[in-house]
């Protein structure tokens, strides 16, 4: 493995986008969770997918502010702002 050679960051373009597609995909897991648990019960063996759905959305929440994180060590502000990450949801 070669030292001294760092991998290229994201540009604040690509922070931007992706925070766009979490954001997106964020609210299309909670839209599922709410379809899903009008539909079926929340305890139980048929809460199961409604489980699922949550740990996802749990998961592109945390990913968004660890990604916020990476944005503000990588760019400084103005262009690193919380608006890339966390007020698209």
């Amino acid at each position: 493995m070669m030292t001294g050679m760092t991998k290229p960051r994201l540009t604040a373009e690509e922070h931007a986008e992706i925070g766009r597609q979490l954001a997106q995909m964020q609210r299309d897991m909670v839209r599922l969770q709410v379809q899903l648990s009008n539909a079926y019960p929340r305890t139980g063996i048929e809460a199961e997918p409604l489980r699922r759905i949550e740990a996802v959305e749990k998961a592109l929440r945390t990913a968004r502010h660890a990604l916020e994180d990476a944005l503000y060590r990588d760019h400084r502000p103005p262009v690193a702002n919380t608006d890339v990450y966390s007020s698209q949801a």
